[in-house]
């Protein structure tokens, strides 16, 4: 019915192949990850890279034997810890020579108040400062192998998020609900840095880099609150499966027409408004400097 066709929102057209090129997908396993994962594993090489390396494993192998394609390889990557991060980023760069393609898409959401291994809250410290990381680990594989792509998977969440300086890790005052909008607006922020760093006027590095919100889907990421999980099971018809909410990331990772494309901000395959927040330059320079802090890294 086109009821349902509104909801599913935008499709990914393009038919572009990845051979020869190399993708990494965070939180593949399930999901909208798992279906990205999918379906670019019917174009080129994929990684998935998870925490539950039996879930990852498990995902990696029904892929291949659904599109044949033998090179969808499981790795761990728990980024709720940055040793973790750094082990998974050695062992990658050891062992692949190419990198085209980052989809930061693993998240959490709705947590109740925890800390990751580093003491980071929970929600900024896997949404956000984890694919910082990452990003910022791999980054120099991605320009050797330019033309490359950086894929941020943003909300439309963001927009009721803020970066709260004075209180980064909610020690002072935790929501879940809103620290999940503070993760997914610092998601938006540090796409805009980084493509702006990208983009510098010495230097035009190929590397493009966007953020997206893929909708409202029907998926395990609300498991940790029970109100949001029953609601989503009443309301499922009006949420996108995870292959309609896979679109955008998709998208953002090949289609053609976004080759130069960065900084932008993407829902169901188009252009999508981003809250005055989301444009702010100056916070964005200011959670880039203190993501780095943080992080014990020098990222100029």
């Amino acid at each position: 019915p086109s009821c349902r066709r509104y909801v599913a929102g935008g499709r990914c057209k393009s038919t572009a192949r990845l051979e020869g090129k190399v993708v990494i997908v965070t939180g593949a396993n399930t999901g909208i990850g798992k279906e990205t994962a999918r379906d670019l594993a019917q174009r080129g090489k994929v990684i998935i890279a998870c925490r539950d390396t039996a879930k990852a494993e498990a995902a990696a192998s029904e892929i291949r034997a659904e599109t044949g394609n033998q090179e969808v390889i499981a790795k761990k990557l728990d980024l709720a810890d940055t040793k973790s991060i750094r082990e998974f980023a050695e062992r990658f760069l050891a062992e692949e020579k190419e990198l085209h393609i980052l989809i930061n898409n693993a998240g959490v959401m709705l947590c109740p108040y925890s800390k990751t291994a580093d003491g980071f809250e929970m929600q900024l410290g896997v949404n956000h400062l984890g694919h910082f990381l990452l990003t910022f680990l791999l980054l120099e594989r991605l320009k050797q192998c330019a033309p490359a792509r950086i894929v941020n998977v943003s909300s439309l969440a963001h927009h009721g998020g803020r970066i709260r300086f004075h209180d980064l890790h909610g020690e002072k005052s935790y929501n879940r609900g809103l620290a999940y909008c503070h993760s997914k607006l610092a998601n938006v922020l540090f796409t805009r840095e980084l493509a702006r760093r990208l983009q510098g006027k010495f230097q035009s590095s190929r590397v493009t880099a966007n953020a997206l919100h893929p909708g409202s889907v029907y998926s395990d990421l609300v498991r940790h609150s029970f109100v949001m999980t029953w609601l989503w099971k009443i309301f499922s018809f009006f949420l996108k499966t995870p292959c309609e909410g896979a679109q955008t990331s998709i998208y953002c990772a090949v289609a053609e027409e976004l080759e130069s494309v960065t900084g932008q901000y993407f829902s169901d395959c188009q252009p999508a408004y981003v809250s005055p927040r989301g444009r702010d330059d100056e916070t964005a320079k200011k959670l880039w400097s203190v993501s780095c802090e943080l992080l014990g890294i020098q990222w100029d």
